[in-house]
């Protein structure tokens, strides 16, 4: 018993000695392998292979490529790898129109900036041309010839503070909505300040107010359902919601204008008398 153990283990010291070098072997290749990967790293890292080879903006509709890449500070000499993203966002979101900004690596060498532009709410008409509002209530000072229609044009808001009102208002808006619009005028009364007059794309008119205008303007397209495709008139929607037809509009006006003319008519009798 004890020759064929002795025998056993005598047979058995080569194999663990095989072993034991193809596992030293492979140990070997392993930290090899990765000595190798470690130094192409860092000469990749040194390399003109790691720098900016292009600049990739999405998302601008308004602001121009070039304006945001100068405003990045990005060049093509720039390690990839070295960017501070943080610090190019707060550049880029210092412009006015850009709301957020989000910037990634695309390798092996592109930089792609992600923008959320703000959303123009409006256009104001001074002095013959437009000048856009944003959603959060500034208007820029870049005025145009001829809006894009991505928005309504509001006239006659000398007023500031119920421009920021309206505005506000808009933004309340669903896009879908606030794209009917094609004007709104500031039309205040005595009694009544808040006082707007809209006119939408589709032809119709609506007289309505600053103050819940987007609420109350909810109902406009459930109104507009109701109507007959060719019936065109004025959508109240300051004090309840109703409907009155050109027709009837303009015989209101007169009958008004009758009114008034009779009232001063006997103001004058009884002065007379």
């Amino acid at each position: 018993m004890t020759e064929k153990k002795v025998v056993s283990i005598e047979n058995r010291i080569p194999k663990l000695k095989e072993q034991r070098k193809k596992k030293a072997n492979k140990r070997l290749i392993f930290y090899l392998v990765l000595f190798f990967i470690l130094i192409m790293i860092v000469l990749y890292l040194q390399s003109p292979l790691s720098h900016v080879k292009k600049i990739s903006v999405v998302g601008n509709q308004f602001v121009e490529h070039d304006k945001i890449v100068e405003l990045s500070n990005i060049t093509t000499n720039d390690n990839i790898w070295n960017l501070e993203f943080e610090k190019i966002k707060s550049q880029i979101v210092s412009h006015e129109e850009i709301k957020d900004a989000e910037i990634e690596r695309q390798l092996p060498s592109t930089v792609v900036i992600s923008l959320e532009e703000y959303v123009r709410v409006g256009y104001v008409k001074e002095n013959g041309r437009f000048s856009p509002i944003l959603e959060n209530g500034e208007t820029l000072d870049k005025p145009v010839d001829v809006p894009k229609g991505d928005a309504p044009i509001l006239i006659g808001w000398e007023n500031s503070t119920y421009l920021s009102e309206m505005t506000s208002e808009i933004r309340k808006l669903s896009p879908s909505l606030s794209q009917q619009i094609s004007e709104i005028h500031w039309i205040p009364e005595e009694t009544n300040p808040y006082k707007i007059r809209l006119f939408m794309s589709s032809g119709q008119e609506v007289i309505g107010s600053i103050r819940n205008f987007s609420e109350k303007m909810s109902a406009y397209p459930s109104i507009v359902s109701q109507l007959e495709p060719d019936q065109q008139g004025v959508i109240h929607i300051d004090v309840g919601t109703f409907f009155v037809p050109y027709e009837q509009e303009e015989k209101d006006e007169i009958d008004d204008q009758e009114d008034e003319t009779s009232q001063e008519g006997e103001g004058m009798n009884e002065t007379e008398g």
